[in-house]
């Protein structure tokens, strides 16, 4: 099968739609002769006859309508391609497919999503919310542009940027309110029911590696799927919760909920976007991921 030179039939094209050689070499900034030649080509090519030469220009034989036909609808599929991908640019269409734990989702990510949409409302928006790990598993799979994740996290094959530093702390109810009137060692805190997320998480293996820095063995009571449940188990005197200070800094200044603060101090990370190396961002999700790093969430 002969290559398609898709010069001679954008020439054809031009041809056909003035019905004038002349029109069609002002309009593709060639010469009259080379517009001839493409034509004379082009028919070699399909071993036909595409235009009859009239007083008035050219015109169109009964296989040249036909390929018309099909050229025109080509181009115009082109001009559509060429519309979208420039809506694409200008956020005025496309996706964004992201990963982040319902945590995360709720208390960070909403806020910043009514925003953007706000500003971008005709990007269409799916969210998932899994564990970090499985985030990097969505990630690696192409099921979603880019995730939100409890850093720290290190992978070879994926992009992190820091978008917002946080800071985990302890937490209990009204039962255990007394270690919160003063510093406490950390052996001190386990010696009380601890509750903790579940192993799976980020947030997780960050305080086992905390307790594990400062020699101390820790078995929680209880594990726990997020840290909404964990709150609420501390409210309700189940034990000494540890949760992410940023997320519930009202429920601590309206009572009922109480920081203790360890001696030993649980040292700051952050929460960051994840993406593949090799895989650049659509133009919507860096523009998303701009204003997460960009605006604070007071701000909004």
């Amino acid at each position: 099968m002969t290559p398609v030179n898709l010069e001679l039939y954008k020439t054809f094209y031009y041809v056909a739609k003035y019905g004038s050689i002349s029109k069609a070499s002002e309009n593709l900034f060639i010469t009259q002769p080379a517009v001839s030649r493409a034509i004379k080509q082009l028919e070699d090519n399909m071993k036909c006859t595409l235009f009859i030469r009239t007083p008035k220009g050219v015109k169109l034989t009964q296989e040249g309508e036909i390929l018309y036909q099909y050229i025109e609808q080509a181009f115009n599929f082109i001009s559509t391609a060429e519309k979208k991908i420039e809506d694409i640019k200008n956020l005025l269409s496309g996706e964004i497919r992201i990963g982040v734990s319902d945590t995360i989702c709720k208390y960070y990510l909403i806020p910043h999503l009514r925003l953007f949409k706000t500003l971008h409302p005709a990007i269409k928006i799916h969210v998932i919310c899994p564990t970090t790990p499985e985030i990097i598993k969505y990630l690696k799979a192409g099921k979603i542009d880019f995730g939100i994740i409890n850093m720290p996290f290190y992978d070879g094959e994926i992009n992190f940027r820091s978008i917002m530093e946080i800071q985990d702390c302890f937490v209990v109810g009204e039962k255990y309110k007394k270690l919160s009137y003063q510093m406490q060692p950390l052996s001190e805190i386990v010696k009380y029911p601890i509750l903790l997320l579940e192993k799976s998480s980020n947030s997780r293996l960050y305080i086992d590696q905390y307790f594990e820095a400062n020699s101390i063995s820790v078995t929680p009571d209880f594990e726990l799927g997020n840290m909404d449940l964990l709150i609420q188990f501390a409210k309700y005197d189940f034990g000494i919760a540890c949760v992410i200070r940023n997320f519930f800094e009202d429920e601590l200044e309206k009572g009922g909920l109480y920081e203790i603060r360890p001696i030993e101090k649980i040292p700051p990370r952050s929460i960051g976007a994840a993406w593949l190396k090799d895989i650049p961002l659509s133009v919507a999700a860096k523009e998303l991921i701009d204003s997460l790093e960009y605006y604070d969430i007071g701000e909004i």
